[in-house]
């Protein structure tokens, strides 16, 4: 089975018909436009209308009823391709975290959305904000993530 990744998840009913508001919603909403199929839980589901609700809100009706909180996926290898030093989020759980100098702070177990910018949140326990300033370099082929010193304890 192919890898997939989530873009969205179901949220609450959003009028009689089936519509629901998507939750964590992708920024590229090619993934749901009308046509478009993606995975909801264990079936495959095309999208039948898209629309905005108040406060920009994305609303997608399925050709089929999907349960509150199912994830909405698409496979893998139907990203884009991504620009020289870009990546998906995705790709950053795992990676191992390094401050300028050499001292390891944990790998990445989740990246969290913040109000002002991303955080990502170390299996140590650390939270480091996902800005210029603290993240340095983000090397996916050597699986490792270098951070600016002075953004942690020096005791962690």
């Amino acid at each position: 089975m192919p890898e997939r990744v989530q873009v969205g998840r179901v949220g609450k009913s959003h009028g009689l018909d089936g519509s629901f508001v998507v939750e964590q919603v992708s920024e590229d909403e090619r993934w749901f436009a009308p046509g478009a199929r993606l995975h909801a839980g264990d079936v495959e589901a095309e999208v039948v209308r898209t629309k905005r609700a108040g406060g920009g809100r994305l609303v997608v009706k399925l050709d089929r009823l999907v349960p509150r909180g199912t994830p909405l996926e698409v496979d893998r290898e139907r990203l884009p391709e991504t620009e020289p030093d870009e990546y998906y989020v995705f790709q950053l759980v795992g990676l191992e975290v390094v401050e300028e100098g050499g001292r390891p702070l944990g790998s990445v177990a989740r990246v969290d959305p913040g109000v002002a910018n991303d955080v990502l949140s170390l299996d140590s326990g650390l939270a480091l904000p996902m800005v210029e300033e603290c993240v340095r370099d983000v090397d996916l082929a050597a699986g490792r993530i270098l951070v600016a010193p002075g953004f942690c304890d020096p005791t962690v």
